[in-house]
Parts: structure tokens; C-alpha cells; sequence
């Protein structure tokens, strides 16, 4: 987690509904409005900001014990939060289905080095729905995910020196491994109902059911998993175990014929740390629900970091949160660090792209990571076209990691406040109490200055 590096908005007033239905829950900041009559003017009728609503205050422990009855005791003065992993259209103006990503966690450094927290180690990631009325983001309905037992899977890593060790809030106690946890990011609904998401940790593709629980999760091959309440699926590729920690899938896309396609954030680390960590080189893959397998993988290659986020000069720091599909085979493709984020167009071509091929194998010198130019090596590199710069309108807040189209030229993009923690031990007071970073969960709105669609 990095902490954030700008507030876009001033919150001036807060609310909280305690003890309503849930559905009555809503939070209230003064930040424009979502029906434009506020506007954020862009650079020569360029794209603008028409609106914007704040996610206020709900308890953590409130809204998880609704869902599941006993599974957070202590919140530590943690609100909602983390609601801006992705955005999805839910149907009805103004309505999208969000998902929470693995719930409030940090990083403190004990003896020179930095340990994984876990301050609410109950805390089930949930599934959302959000309606953006005016300058307010109101719950209207919680789906907690489970397993197949209906028990949480909670948030907290899968195995042993693989993942992170989970520590409690101060890095002094270790926290158990749990073979269910999920680090949720992208969601997308199928026309039955039923949700799919993207998961960090595996990484992962997670089918669930309308109600919530897990109906498969589809890990690469060689995984390994065991002891998981629900049924794991080796069917992605054996390259993705060479993920980044914290860097596995984010992005998620459902294309009009009901194929799903997936971002892995980072570059994989192969052969080692140090290529994932300077290289541009990015790896999306299309998944058939039907054949229940990964039917191509496309390469992608990210602007540099200067170009994505001007005055940054590390690497590493460039990431893929979202994707979304546009129509046909052709998707948007958000770049970004946590201060700033590019969109960009690209069209999938047909075929299996790289798939199955040398740069899936990790023994192949130089890797696909350690081209310095893809195209020289007869990469077939996804071609794309600048839509939008998000850093250059007025009004758009940092660390954007959910994208959706709203209508033929309007985006909803909702950013990650990391649940109001950041990094270090300052994050908590003298008595375990959260002290809150200031950063609200907003649903901002971009007129873009020309249709996406026709």
C-alpha cells in the first residue's frame, strides 16, 4: 500500500444512519453534484468533470456484522472503505456494483523490514451496490463472499512464503495463513447473475454466485492451494506463479459475447525481482466461461512511467487496475501510478496471441519482461490510441483503480482510499485507534470530449 499522494476534495460534513437498513446507510459530502449542474471546465472543450459523490462514514464493524454475524469484534475506528477496486454498471442510472478489496491492511517496518497489517483480520470482502445521488453514495445492498459453507474467506493471504505474512495492526503479532482468503479487485456481472472477480493473491479468476459464494476460483497451474472451502481450478497459465507480490490480477473486462479478460497489474518478475520491477512489458489474457480456460494471451506495453505520471521516475510504480470493454473486441486500458492514470484503446485481434508460446516459458532468455522492444523480438504488442489523461482534468482525485462507461461519452471512475490508513505506525494512536488519513471513497464523473461509442 503507498499512501496517498493528493485530496482532490475537502470533506465538510459526514453522516451516519446508525442502526437504519442498510439500504439507508448513506454518506454526504458537499463535492459538486452528479447531474453536472457543477463542472470542472477542460482545456479547450476538452473532457471535464460534471460530478462528483463521497462514501462517508460506516462503521467497519457495522457493515460487517450485518453480513456476517461476529466476524469483526473490533474495528480499530476503521470505516468502509476500499470500495474503489472497481465499478461495474448495475443497470439503473446512477447504480453500480462495487467490490471491496481485501479490507484495511498496511505496512510497518520492524527491525529494517516492512511487515504486512491486518488490523481487522475478520473482515470479509464484499461485494456492493452503490447509487451516486447528487453528491451521495448510498449502500443499497451488501453481498458478503463466501465459501461454499457460507463462511467468510476473509482477506487475509493463502500460503506461506509465497504470500506476505499477516501481521495485527502494530507488526508484532503473526496472524494465520488462510487458504479461502481473497484479495478481491475487478468485478464484472454475467447475465445470470452471477459476479466474476479479479484476485490479487493466486492470482486468480473468482465465479460467484448472485448470494455470494464462491462457485469456483481459477488459479494458475501448479498453484498448489489446499484446504480452500471452495473448489480450485489450475487452469490458468504457470507463468502467472511469477506474479509481484500484491501484483496479480486487477483489471477485469466482460466483452459482449461473454468472454472475460484479465490484467496480471505488474509485469511478472522472470526470471527474477529486478525484471518485473523495470520493466514495461504487461500481460492481459481472455478467459472462456463456457470452455472454462484461457483461450489467448495478449502482450502490452505500458507508456513510460514520465509519461503516464510526469515527474515520476521509478518503474515499478506503474500498474493496470482497470479494463473495460467498449464494444466488439475492443477494451479501455487504464495505466496509472497512485497520483495519476492514462486510458488508452486497444482492439483484441484474433488468434492465441502469446499464449502456450516461448515468452509462457519461464526458462526462455531473455523473458518477454526483459525486452526493452517487444515489437523487435515479433511480439505481437496490442496497438492502442490515447483516449484520456485523467491527470490533466480538474477534479479527478488520485488513485483511481475503478473505471466504468456511463452512456456513450461519460466515465464513472471511483478511486481506492485504502480504508483511511496509510503506511507506518503513526496510522494507528496510543490506544490502537485508526487515525484517519482524510481520504474519502468518491464516484467522480469525466464527459469525455468525444463518443467511445456510436
Amino acid at each position: 500500500m503507498s499512501p496517498h499522494a493528493r485530496t482532490q476534495r475537502t470533506v465538510v460534513r459526514r453522516s451516519l444512519a446508525v442502526g437504519l437498513p442498510l439500504a439507508l446507510v448513506s454518506a454526504i459530502a458537499v463535492a459538486g453534484t452528479a447531474t453536472g449542474t457543477t463542472q470542472h471546465g477542460g482545456r479547450d472543450g476538452g473532457p471535464r468533470v460534471t460530478g462528483s459523490a463521497v462514501l462517508g462514514e460506516i462503521p467497519l464493524a457495522q457493515f460487517s456484522n450485518r453480513l456476517l454475524p461476529g466476524t469483526v469484534g473490533d474495528d480499530r475506528g476503521v470505516d468502509l472503505g476500499g470500495l474503489g477496486s472497481d465499478i461495474y454498471p448495475a443497470g439503473r442510472e446512477g447504480e453500480f456494483w462495487t467490490v471491496t478489496d481485501r479490507g484495511p491492511n498496511g505496512q510497518i517496518k520492524v527491525d529494517g523490514k516492512k511487515r504486512r497489517t491486518f488490523p481487522v483480520p475478520g473482515f470479509d470482502p464484499a461485494i456492493v451496490k452503490v447509487r451516486v445521488s447528487g453528491d451521495t453514495v448510498r449502500v443499497l445492498r451488501a453481498i458478503p463472499v463466501t465459501t461454499t459453507e457460507g463462511t467468510a474467506v476473509t482477506g487475509l493471504p493463502n500460503q506461506a512464503k509465497r504470500d506476505e505474512a499477516p501481521y495485527t495492526y502494530n507488526a508484532r503479532t503473526p496472524l494465520s495463513y488462510d487458504p479461502n482468503g481473497l484479495d478481491t479487485e475487478g468485478i464484472v456481472r454475467a447475465q445470470d447473475g452471477s459476479f466474476w472477480l479479479a484476485d490479487e493473491y493466486g492470482p486468480s479468476l473468482v465465479h460467484v454466485s448472485p448470494r455470494g459464494r464462491v462457485l469456483a476460483r481459477y488459479v494458475p497451474k501448479g498453484l498448489g492451494l489446499e484446504g480452500a472451502g471452495y473448489p480450485v481450478v489450475e487452469a490458468l497459465p504457470g507463468i502467472l506463479l511469477q506474479r509481484k507480490i500484491n501484483r496479480g490480477f486487477e483489471g477485469l473486462a466482460l466483452l459482449p459475447n461473454g468472454d472475460l479478460v484479465l490484467a496480471v497489474q505488474s509485469p511478472l518478475s522472470v526470471p527474477d525481482q529486478d525484471a518485473g520491477e523495470g520493466s514495461r512489458n504487461a500481460r492481459l489474457l481472455r478467459f472462456s466461461p463456457k470452455k472454462r480456460a484461457v483461450t489467448a494471451e495478449y502482450a502490452y506495453r505500458f507508456d513510460p512511467v514520465g509519461v503516464v505520471d510526469p515527474g515520476e521516475d521509478d518503474t515499478s510504480e506503474l500498474k493496470i487496475s482497470s479494463l473495460v470493454a467498449i464494444g466488439g473486441n475492443s477494451l479501455l486500458v487504464q495505466e496509472r501510478t497512485d497520483r495519476t492514470s492514462r486510458l488508452h484503446r486497444v482492439t483484441l485481434p484474433g488468434g492465441a496471441g502469446i499464449l502456450g508460446g516461448v515468452w509462457d516459458d519461464p526458462a526462455t532468455s531473455p523473458s518477454y519482461e526483459q525486452l526493452e522492444d517487444p515489437a523487435a523480438a515479433d511480439v505481437p504488442v496490442l496497438r492502442k490510441q490515447l483516449v484520456i489523461d485523467l491527470g490533466t482534468v480538474a477534479g479527478v482525485p488520485g488513485k483511481v483503480e475503478g473505471v466504468a462507461l456511463v452512456g456513450r461519452r461519460t466515465l464513472a471512475v471511483v478511486n481506492d482510499n485504502d480504508f483511511g490508513m496509510t503506511d507506518g505506525p503513526q496510522a494507528f494512536d496510543a490506544q490502537g485507534r485508526l487515525v484517519d488519513s482524510g481520504v474519502e471513497t468518491s464516484v467522480t464523473f469525466v464527459r469525455l470530449s468525444r463518443p467511445l461509442l456510436g
